[in-house]
């Protein structure tokens, strides 16, 4: 394949949650998109209806190894982001975060690219100053079971910004607050999916500590659209920026608004709060406002609406 012939874009992590919704808008835009995926979390059935288009291109791809490939644009989204998956192996987590970044990195070097990171709120780890903003160093403990994740994050941001330094090379770095939406894993432990898979199964809703712990809810498209905007920004625009929602709700809160929806009898049902798991979450989004012109739009209500007729499906077919 020549380089005229090749993809331009590429999509790391493209088969999980977030990817498979970034794909879709890639090919709505009339982008030439390789999907990179070891589906270990991702699944072939988030890109099923990309498979057969002309400009998809899916490859079974571990991102802790080498890639070789010509691109002209990265989204590195590659890691479980949920606790049940990135605490099932977290040294695999850490070399997915870590070594997937230096692997990212070295290509977007040889070739050119300009490349954006998925970096998380978990950098911020359980905070002391609320709303969280960029220039907050973060709260993290360095050997906690969550650390995996937490660290191999902030590692990958260290990655990125000693590229630029020393490879002037383009770099874009998103931190990425709660999301929900159609495609989560059923099972990844998520409040939301959580909740949800609870409620229409009619078991009992597990709500961790007293549920007054905070958190910041985004839906999809609204997530999908900052990270274009993201990447489109001028290149002297580096971030990291903060991309969220700010409608900030409690753990109840949430849960009786699941209940409402799904018509569910659930009860709540209270189990010890998780080791280091931030008692609040919230996004400052001043800068995702004035860099990207960006704010969300999905209600939580309506966005939860959709994911529920999601999990639905899924749990009928």
């Amino acid at each position: 394949m020549s380089y005229q012939q090749a993809p331009k874009v590429l999509v790391t992590g493209g088969a999980g949650f977030l990817g498979s919704h970034l794909c879709d808008r890639l090919i709505a835009r009339g982008e030439d998109v390789l999907c990179v995926d070891n589906f270990y979390t991702g699944s072939k059935r988030n890109v099923d209806q990309l498979i057969d288009h002309h400009r998809f291109e899916l490859m079974r791809h571990d991102v802790t190894f080498p890639l070789y490939v010509e691109v002209n644009r990265i989204f590195n989204l590659a890691c479980p982001a949920s606790p049940i998956h990135y605490q099932h192996d977290p040294v695999q987590t850490t070399k997915t975060s870590v070594h997937g970044a230096i692997n990212m990195l070295g290509l977007a070097k040889r070739v050119g690219a300009r490349i954006l990171q998925a970096s998380t709120s978990e950098v911020y780890g359980d905070p002391e100053v609320h709303p969280q903003q960029e220039g907050y160093w973060g709260r993290v403990n360095p050997i906690g079971i969550r650390s995996c994740y937490d660290e191999g994050k902030r590692c990958a941001e260290t990655l990125f910004f000693d590229y630029r330094r020393q490879h002037n090379l383009e770099i874009k770095v998103v931190r990425i607050f709660n999301t929900y939406g159609p495609r989560m894993h059923p099972h990844d432990g998520r409040v939301v999916s959580n909740f949800i898979v609870q409620a229409l199964q009619g078991e009992d809703i597990t709500i961790y500590g007293d549920g007054s712990q905070t958190r910041s809810f985004c839906y999809v498209d609204d997530l999908v659209e900052a990270i274009l905007r993201t990447m489109d920004t001028p290149a002297e625009f580096t971030g990291p920026v903060n991309i969220g929602n700010p409608g900030e709700f409690t753990m109840i809160e949430l849960a009786e608004m699941v209940l409402r929806l799904t018509g569910s009898k659930s009860r709540l049902v209270r189990q010890p709060l998780p080791q280091d798991d931030p008692k609040q979450r919230q996004p400052d989004i001043s800068l995702a406002k004035s860099a990207l012109g960006w704010e969300p739009k999905v209600s939580l209500e309506d966005g939860l609406k959709e994911t529920i007729a999601y999990f639905k499906r899924l749990l009928q077919a």
